[in-house]
């Protein structure tokens, strides 16, 4: 097991160094100009003066560098944990990202336990259901959580218990009550694809001999289902979740923005807006290193969940 997690750790680094180079590639070739962002739209007039002063900016931010030495030098400092200073705010990147973060991963948290609870359940319940007319309802709140967007799910959801019923708050963060529909927004999506995974996988797991043996010697089927016919349904399943983490981080920038959540995903939209490279550098790094880590933990949960797996390693 310790080998096959040193293979693992090894092939994430050069993906999250691909994916660095990328983002900084990006960036720095898309129309636009930092420092006119900087000085803003009251002085658009070209003089020598803004002129000059647009010039010391870009010197003062290496701006003039080469795209490689400019690259290289964020490299290094990212390794260190100095991910620059925001050009807008003129504050350490890593501190504004901090101050974000906690409200990003409440609403991430949220969002991949209601996806992966209620998921597993429906599916579970669709399975031994199966052509049944509750099989029929929860395959179509399957089929309309893959095909309604976030952001008009989102905006549903505020029509309806915020403006019509009044039972819950349309935006902010900090309580419970202001969680709840930018959670349900974020995961209903999640929800559906475990639904209909959990329940292909269970129908094909509880057609297996074993099961049948299971049942044959008088198990409760409580303890087949759960402990048994669960359990072998599992790998594919957890896989589908891992991958859920990557979009939930993604997704979240859409729903804080619809909610006016202070986290992560808002901040990086302002920053794409103000052209705040090292902020936008930084959120993006931030996102695959967190999808690079929840890989590595569905790796690692294949040992558990199949000794084979483990025994392979």
């Amino acid at each position: 097991m310790l080998i096959f997690l040193l293979r693992r750790l090894a092939q994430a680094v050069p993906v999250l160094l691909l994916a660095s180079l990328v983002v900084f590639s990006m960036l720095h070739l898309v129309p636009g100009d930092p420092v006119d962002a900087m000085l803003g739209s009251a002085d658009a007039g070209i003089t020598t003066q803004r002129a000059e002063l647009a010039q010391q900016i870009r010197q003062e931010l290496g701006l003039n560098d080469p795209l490689p030495i400019q690259y290289v030098r964020w490299l290094g400092g990212a390794l260190r944990g100095d991910f620059g200073r925001s050009y807008v705010r003129r504050r350490p990147v890593l501190d504004v990202v901090l101050e974000r973060l906690p409200s990003t991963l409440e609403l991430a948290a949220a969002g991949m336990l209601i996806a992966t609870s209620l998921g597993l359940v429906l599916g579970i319940v669709a399975a031994l259901k199966r052509d049944t007319v509750l099989d029929g309802l929860i395959m179509i709140v399957s089929l309309g959580g893959v095909s309604t967007p976030n952001f008009f799910l989102a905006m549903l959801l505020i029509l309806v218990f915020s403006v019509f019923l009044g039972w819950l708050p349309a935006t902010g963060s900090g309580s419970i009550d202001r969680l709840l529909l930018p959670a349900l927004a974020l995961g209903y999506q999640g929800v559906a694809l475990i639904a209909r995974l959990t329940r292909s996988s269970m129908l094909e797991v509880l057609n297996r001999p074993y099961i049948t043996t299971a049942v044959a010697k008088g198990l409760r089927p409580r303890t087949v289902v759960l402990r048994h016919a669960l359990r072998n349904a599992l790998i594919p399943i957890v896989t589908v979740v891992g991958l859920q983490v990557g979009q939930l981080l993604a997704g979240s920038v859409i729903v804080e923005t619809v909610f006016a959540r202070q986290g992560i995903g808002q901040l990086a939209i302002e920053a794409i807006l103000a052209k705040d490279f090292p902020m936008v550098q930084a959120v993006i790094l931030f996102t695959a290193s967190a999808y690079v880590v929840t890989n590595l933990l569905v790796d690692i949960s294949y040992g558990y969940l199949d000794p084979q797996i483990r025994t392979a390693a």
